[in-house]
């Protein structure tokens, strides 16, 4: 993260830039990014935000004069590539995991002021005053998430990586490592060829959604009072019904279908079965 930007129109952009080498949280890797990924994301997320599906976006490509070393296809064939750096823009890089690091590791009162923060700059329709203020920060990820992965089924769009890391806090599509669409409706197809056990296949990516937020769940309940604990659950049982509802509603817009037929599910899963079939 290399600062925050305020636009003419007041909005408020953080710049990130991916490919640029490591930092502390770089773990064993490089920190670097190829040629092919970093064009990918660029046009990939550009698209994406053209598509109406929250995302971040990409403000600029440079190619690097470093050379990096990948396994494109993680076949023991190691091969020397060109390096590029994309800067990227989001309205927040906060993620599920970003929370979910603090409660694992006893932080709770980081815990309590990072979140704090994410609402105050992030989800002004919720007053810092309000005792309920995190259990209505989890409703708002609840639903956005769930209108997130609609929206990525809606035009085939698989995620190669759906962990708590990749998961924007702001239900935004972020970090286009692996990932691809699909020609044709398959619920098994996975973009990512490292994913052995299609963890996170396109037809997973709903109950990989609910997965992820249950984490979340478990990452702020050391901040809720017992009511507010049964109340989130609550809410995340209610993730499957607006997630179906809002898939719906999407396919039958594609569809041209107007008003309510019992029918209508029906056909949508009857097109994609004729889909998979062609």
């Amino acid at each position: 993260l290399i600062g925050v930007y305020t636009n003419r129109h007041g909005e408020r952009w953080e710049l990130q830039l991916k490919g640029s080498g490591k930092t502390p949280y770089s773990r064993n890797g490089d920190g670097r990014a190829v040629l092919r990924s970093s064009v990918r994301e660029f046009l990939c997320s550009e698209a994406m935000h053209y598509l109406g599906i929250p995302t971040s976006r990409a403000a600029s490509l440079v190619v690097s004069d470093d050379d990096v070393w990948r396994d494109q296809f993680y076949n023991g064939n190691i091969k020397k590539e060109r390096g590029a750096i994309v800067l990227r823009l989001a309205k927040s890089w906060f993620r599920i995991g970003s929370l979910e690091i603090l409660t694992h590791s006893g932080e709770l009162d980081l815990l309590r002021r990072l979140l704090d923060f994410i609402i105050q700059e992030h989800f002004p329709s919720i007053a810092m005053s309000n005792p309920n203020r995190y259990l209505e920060f989890f409703s708002t990820v609840v639903s956005e998430t769930a209108n997130l992965i609609a929206l990525w089924m809606s035009v085939g769009f698989a995620h190669g990586v759906c962990n708590t890391d990749n998961f924007s806090l702001l239900s935004i599509t972020i970090d286009y490592g692996p990932f691809g669409f699909i020609d044709s409706y398959d619920p098994n197809f996975v973009p990512n060829t490292s994913d052995d056990e299609r963890r996170y296949k396109i037809g997973n990516q709903a109950s990989v959604g609910l997965f992820n937020l249950s984490k979340l769940l478990q990452a702020l309940k050391p901040l809720l009072d017992p009511r507010q604990k049964e109340l989130a659950s609550q809410i995340l049982e209610g993730y499957g019904e607006h997630y179906y509802s809002r898939f719906t509603e999407l396919f039958k817009t594609k569809l041209g279908l107007l008003g309510e037929n019992e029918n209508d599910n029906f056909l949508i899963a009857f097109l994609l079965k004729v889909s998979l079939l062609c």
